[in-house]
């Protein structure tokens, strides 16, 4: 903790004072909605390759570019892209100053979970960075997929361990958000207060839906980068996209698919309730 009347905690105390100005729950809400939109296009075409088995499963990417190519795209992803830098300043606050559970004492928990805020504010720059390259023109497929990553991960020492111990991770975040939605203690996190009895069950019932659907695509994700470990395979990892297309291929995969899709749509909304009614310290 740095001495009082220290430049850092001067430097600190500014930080917190800018983090708690008025625009930032505002820009944090708008972000929440664009993660919301970019949610909603990604469950809408699984939804219809598990319908009319047509048409491609997409990863947020792939929704971007959906996007981008409708009328008014540019000025829709413009828009998008603001919101989600608005998502990750949130997210780097959350991993900063952790607000909301500025009253309680660090623990282990707190700090695995404060990591994972940092880990998804840089996944998500990385996300509104493609939005603006897809806006400029400027952007390219390459090198961007997962098993690009995965094999260049392959090629350094302890590659293959590291692509293991990341995939246990994206297990475990997954079984995380099964018991998240089995608990329901999201709703903690809501301004109760200003919804009525139908909108507090809405959003329990979206978001065990949407969050058990994310979990399941984590550990599927995670599964994957085992597989290509064990195996020295960089192809067998999957991302979002690919995992929804495997998904489709299966017995029954019309179903299982449509199953995630729903659940996949559920969470936009879910993120949409967030703009509106989560508590924002």
């Amino acid at each position: 903790m740095p001495l009082p009347n220290s430049p850092l905690h001067h430097l600190k105390q500014l930080a917190q004072r800018a983090a708690s100005h008025p625009w930032i729950e505002n820009f944090a809400r708008f972000g929440y909605a664009a993660k919301g939109v970019v949610y909603f296009v990604v469950g809408l075409l699984a939804m219809q390759v598990a319908i009319t088995t047509g048409g491609k499963t997409a990863d947020t990417v792939g929704a971007l570019v959906t996007i981008v190519n409708q009328p008014f795209g540019e000025f829709l992803l413009s828009l998008i892209a603001i919101g989600l830098v608005g998502y990750v300043l949130w997210r780097i606050i959350q991993a900063v100053f952790d607000p909301d559970r500025a009253d309680k004492k660090t623990s282990a928990k707190r700090i695995v979970q404060r990591m994972g805020y940092g880990f998804s504010a840089i996944a998500y720059g990385s996300l509104a960075w493609t939005a603006v390259e897809l806006i400029t023109g400027t952007a390219t497929t390459s090198g961007s997929t997962i098993d690009d990553w995965t094999a260049r991960f392959m090629g350094h020492p302890l590659g293959r361990g590291l692509i293991g111990l990341a995939g246990l991770m994206a297990i475990s975040v997954g079984i995380s958000y099964l018991y998240r939605a089995y608990k329901a203690d999201f709703q903690h996190r809501f301004r109760q207060d200003r919804m009525s009895r139908a909108e507090q069950q809405w959003a329990k019932l979206l978001g065990q839906l949407g969050i058990a659907a994310r979990g399941i695509v984590f550990g599927i994700i995670g599964l994957f980068l085992v597989l290509a470990a064990l195996h020295a395979n960089a192809s067998e990892a999957r991302g979002l996209g690919g995992v929804l297309a495997t998904l489709a291929r299966q017995p029954f995969g019309s179903w299982i698919l449509g199953a995630v899709a729903l659940g996949l749509i559920a969470y936009s909304i879910y993120c949409l309730i967030q703009a509106g009614y989560r508590r924002i310290n």
